[in-house]
């Protein structure tokens, strides 16, 4: 019944459409007058001819699998491709047929250009139609009026998605380009520059603000939610263009604007061919693999194709949260998961001559500053007595190469969490001397968004 509704009536316009474009050519060959009589028979003979050629030259444009409510652009260049290659194969089978007695040359000139008129137009007038009514529908007291940041494409598709939907309401477009002000884009007029926002919410008093800006530098970005939180209202925003993998902007793309919109940092590229030769093929170990630091390394050095990946920690949570990631994620990854402390220095001799990693990274640490500075000795334990074991058996079991994720609290600590990495980084700087293992520390910041930062903890606070 569906089908009936919709394709066929879709196709019985278009053999409609056919027939009075052919006859509307005919007509207007004689001015609009009745044609002579030969002429009026050889054509209406024709006319089947040309509605069943027309009819397989617009299946092959695939003009019924488009929906008129989305009619667009390359719909009509479709139907104007199906007029001129329509009108040039009736021309040539009719010329075949009866050297078109008694059909005019003109014809084939005025039958594609009355065809193109009565295909599309209904086309557009629908769609024109189906958007004024949506309009008309969203504008129901439930919807939230809008205000979108950016008149750019991001607006533009966002807009357009809002305008087939009913729970939004474009009200307006805020953009810095002078060469847009006062115009407009799908009916929606663009109001004034970023900097207004604050007096054109008043104006206008939107629900919420939509940055719709995803090419925007992180300058900009900021500047931009600096002009949203001064206005007092909700405000969400696209992802980045290197984000937007399937290349379509639309309302489901929308999400908070994060903290990584306002960092302000240039994006560091790797060298990930050199990373993958040191990688690939060789057994790697990575302690506190379950952790933070550690699960991220897991996930990193999973994709470069190791010959086997061990992952020790001492959390029997953390170990089975990273080991179902890594056997859902990677299922062909030769991993090993082992439940052990690092100050063990029997179980970590086990792994080792088990094992025999050629590279190690260790990110085993207890990292929290307040709580250390409470637990001195748990922290010297862990950080101190633990990495010192780590280090000693990758050197006496010949690895290649030992990774040492200290922190950038090691720089002349005030705390005993930098103290203690401090000390780690030590003892990497003597096993450098005294084996033939190649020892290398690594300073970390605060990692953004890692458990027991500040990331999560500002957004709770403001949750």
């Amino acid at each position: 019944m569906n089908l009936f509704n919709s394709k066929t009536k879709i196709i019985a316009h278009d053999l409609w459409a056919i027939t009075a474009a052919w006859v509307l050519a005919l007509l207007a060959r004689f001015n609009f007058e009745l044609p002579p009589e030969p002429y009026l028979s050889a054509n209406l003979q024709a006319l089947p001819v040309v509605v069943v050629l027309q009819a397989a030259v617009a299946r092959h444009f695939r003009l019924y699998r488009g929906l008129w409510r989305f009619a667009s652009l390359p719909d009509l260049w479709n139907i104007i491709r199906a007029a001129l290659l329509g009108a040039l194969v009736v021309g040539v089978v009719l010329f075949i047929v009866n050297r078109m007695v008694a059909i005019p040359r003109s014809m084939l000139v005025l039958y594609p250009l009355f065809l193109v008129f009565l295909l599309g137009g209904p086309r557009l007038a629908y769609r024109l139609w189906k958007d004024h009514s949506l309009r008309l529908e969203s504008l129901a007291e439930s919807a939230q009026r809008v205000l979108i940041i950016g008149a750019g494409t991001g607006g533009e598709a966002v807009v357009r998605d809002m305008l087939r939907a009913r729970t939004y309401v474009p009200i307006g477009f805020i953009d810095d380009k002078p060469a847009l002000l006062k115009s407009r884009i799908h009916g929606i007029p663009v109001l004034g520059r970023v900097d207004e926002l604050p007096a054109l919410t008043e104006r206008h008093a939107p629900d919420s603000l939509i940055i719709a800006v995803p090419s925007a530098t992180d300058a900009e970005m900021r500047r931009i939610v600096e002009a949203c939180e001064r206005s007092g209202r909700p405000f969400r925003t696209l992802p980045k263009l290197q984000d937007i993998v399937s290349g379509r902007v639309g309302l489901q793309a929308l999400r908070e604007v994060s903290i990584d919109d306002l960092l302000g940092r240039d994006k560091i590229e790797l060298d990930w061919v050199a990373i993958q030769q040191a990688a690939v093929g060789r057994t790697i170990l990575v302690t506190g693999g379950g952790g933070s630091i550690g699960s991220e390394l897991c996930r990193q050095i999973a994709g470069l194709g190791p010959a086997r990946l061990i992952v020790l920690d001492a959390s029997e949570f953390n170990l089975y949260r990273i080991e179902r990631e890594m056997s859902t994620r990677y299922p062909h990854l030769n991993a090993v998961f082992v439940l052990a402390d690092v100050c063990d220095e029997v179980a970590v001799k086990a792994v080792f001559e088990r094992y025999a990693p050629r590279t190690v990274f260790h990110a085993a640490a207890f990292k929290h500053v307040p709580i250390l500075e409470q637990h001195g000795r748990e922290a010297a334990r862990n950080n101190v007595m633990g990495s010192a074991v780590i280090i000693d058996a990758a050197g006496r079991y010949g690895c290649d190469n030992f990774v040492l994720i200290s922190s950038d609290k090691a720089v002349r600590p005030s705390s005993i969490m930098g103290a203690t990495k401090r000390f780690a980084e030590l003892l990497c700087e003597r096993a450098n001397r005294s084996f033939d293992t190649r020892y290398i520390t690594v300073r970390f910041g605060n990692v953004l968004d890692s458990a027991g930062s500040v990331v999560p903890l500002f957004r709770d606070q403001i949750a």
